[in-house]
Parts: C-alpha cells; sequence; structure tokens
C-alpha cells in the first residue's frame, strides 16, 4: 500500500470516530481502535507525519481528525469522484458484509478481506470449485481475533507512539492489575478456546488470525514446508469451531444422538 492510500485510509477510519491507540505484532506498526468501528494498522512514522502536517490530533492515547484532515478527505473525495473510473475496488478495499459473534451478539459487518490473511483464505477456492474455508471456520477465526484484540494481548513495542499507545496499562506489564472486565472476560475465551485447540495447532491459529501474518511468513519462521500452513490452519479453524458450536447444537435436524448402546434383540422397557 502506497504512502498516500495508507493516508487515506486513516483519514476516512478518523472520520467516523475517534479511536484509541493499541500495541500492534508488526514492527513500526500500531492499531487505531474504537468500539463502532473496529480497529485498522497503521505505521508510526506514518501517523508522525500527518500529526505533524497537521491532520491528526493526539490527546493522550485518542487520536482524532482535525478540521484540517476532514477539508483535506473532502478534497480527495471530490478529486476521485470527477476521476475517470479505473474499474478497481473502492479505494483498493474489498468489502464483504460477515457475520461476527462478540460479548454473546451476533452482528452484521463490513470486512476488509485485502487487510486480513485469514479473509484472503476465505476468498479462494479450491481445485472443486469451492470455498476452501467454510463460513464457519472463518467466522471462528474472526471470534478468535476479536477477543485477542478486545482482550489487549498484543506484545508491546518500543517506538515513541506506544506512550500513549500503552496508556493505562504500562505499570501492569499488559497483565491483569488494570484491565477491564470485559478485558478479562475476552482474555478467558481466548484461553479457553486455545486450550480447546490444542498446542500443536493454536500457535498457526494466533499467527494468522490474531497476528495477521501471512502464510508464507508462518511458513519460513516455523520452517514448515511449502503450502502446509493452510492446510493445518484449516484443521485448527475446524477444530476452534467445534469449541465454539459444540456437536450437540450442529446436529441435523431429525438426526439425535446416541442415547444408550444396546445388542441387536435389546428391546427396552416400558414404565406403565
Amino acid at each position: 500500500m502506497t504512502k498516500d492510500k495508507a493516508s487515506r485510509r486513516i483519514l476516512r477510519f478518523l472520520a467516523k470516530t475517534k479511536a484509541r491507540l493499541r500495541m500492534a505484532a508488526l514492527p513500526d506498526h500500531i492499531l487505531l481502535e474504537s468500539a463502532e468501528c473496529g480497529s485498522i494498522s497503521a505505521r508510526h512514522s506514518l501517523l508522525r507525519t500527518m500529526q505533524q502536517a497537521g491532520l491528526i490530533a493526539l490527546q493522550g492515547d485518542i487520536v482524532a481528525l482535525t478540521p484540517l484532515g476532514r477539508e483535506r478527505m473532502r478534497a480527495t473525495a471530490r478529486q476521485r469522484a470527477t476521476a475517470p473510473s479505473s474499474g478497481g475496488t473502492l479505494a483498493g478495499r474489498d468489502l464483504e458484509n460477515v457475520v461476527v459473534e462478540t460479548d454473546g451478539e451476533t452482528r452484521l459487518v463490513a470486512f476488509n478481506h485485502a487487510e486480513s490473511p485469514l479473509g484472503q483464505l476465505y476468498r479462494r477456492k479450491g481445485t472443486d470449485g469451492k470455498p476452501f474455508l467454510s463460513v464457519e471456520e472463518f467466522a471462528a477465526g474472526e471470534r478468535l481475533r476479536s477477543d485477542f484484540t478486545r482482550g489487549n494481548l498484543m506484545p508491546r513495542l518500543g517506538a515513541n507512539w506506544e506512550t500513549s499507545a500503552a496508556g493505562r496499562n504500562r505499570t501492569s506489564g499488559n497483565g491483569t492489575v488494570e484491565l477491564t472486565d470485559a478485558a478479562m472476560a475476552a482474555r478467558l475465551r481466548v484461553e479457553k478456546a486455545l486450550n480447546a485447540v490444542g498446542p500443536e495447532l493454536s500457535g498457526v491459529l494466533i499467527d494468522i488470525c490474531c497476528f495477521l501474518k501471512g502464510l508464507e511468513t508462518v511458513e519460513r519462521e516455523r520452517r514448515w514446508p511449502a503450502r502446509s500452513a493452510k492446510l493445518l490452519l484449516k484443521a485448527a479453524l475446524g477444530a476452534l469451531d467445534r469449541h465454539y458450536r459444540p456437536q450437540g447444537s450442529q446436529s441435523k435436524p431429525g438426526r439425535g444422538g446416541i442415547v444408550q448402546w444396546g445388542a441387536a434383540d435389546y428391546r427396552p422397557s416400558v414404565r406403565v
């Protein structure tokens, strides 16, 4: 993504709402998080440049759009409206409405597949023409990422903007001292989910769903064979989906579970 496109993306996000700064997994990156609009990742250096240009303002760990930033966004929108259409997606986005469950509530949100390795894999199709990941597997991965973000589980990195991003949790070392009840509950849900998946598959879930690492990056870091990460990820997402949706709730109509074992000539007794 070019610098101009990244700047426009930040301006569009902040035009909707103020955002709180959170730690990101990638070096020189930080998360802009909003309860209404989700979160996006941006470079520290780009945020500093935009702040120096007067486009955004930082107060504590809250970043907001300035009047100059709003005017810059409107001017850019006018230019794009009068420019000839290139036939591409709007601002390089690949949007789709998806159902995500967070805090026990099911919501319909706009998801940008271009920003998520899991979203890109979800759009791929196998040799049989069917999607590689099912809707349930994709939703399970997004549910884990949502809890991971809400639980403030991103590792801390050293850079200027991180002082504001660390904010209230600096003395706790990203621990549990100053966490809200919602963050604690999210951490517990993540712990239960990863324990249910098991140590063999939980690592690939964290890398791809939570840290947003690409498949090739995971294979290189873990020294796995080529094209093996997506197979392990699919197995992990299947186990994660079974944790979120126990088999008893997934049974087909008219097909109940096993009630009792019996021999071929077994007849149940009838009580009157």
